[in-house]
């Protein structure tokens, strides 16, 4: 018969449970650099002069609800 802590094993190992905290502190570590590279692109549009806006065929603007929105907003992200 088994016992009691036999009965209740979920079946992850110390192995498994590493691997997977490892996994999350990756995705967590990629978010990041994602939010930053975003941010970094936002100030680099605001710092853009108006002249240069109007070669890409924008005004200060068309950029201004882009350049104003928080870090952590992906335009292109699934939701």
């Amino acid at each position: 018969m088994k016992s009691h802590a036999e009965s209740f094993k979920v079946g992850y190992s110390t192995q498994n449970i590493r691997l997977s905290l490892v996994s999350v502190a990756r995705r967590m570590m990629q978010q990041i650099q994602r939010w930053h590279a975003l941010h970094r692109q936002r100030q680099q549009l605001a710092a853009l002069s108006d002249e240069a806006l109007k070669d890409i065929g924008l005004s200060r603007a068309d950029i201004e609800p882009e350049v104003n929105r928080p870090f952590w907003d992906e335009p292109f992200r699934r939701r």
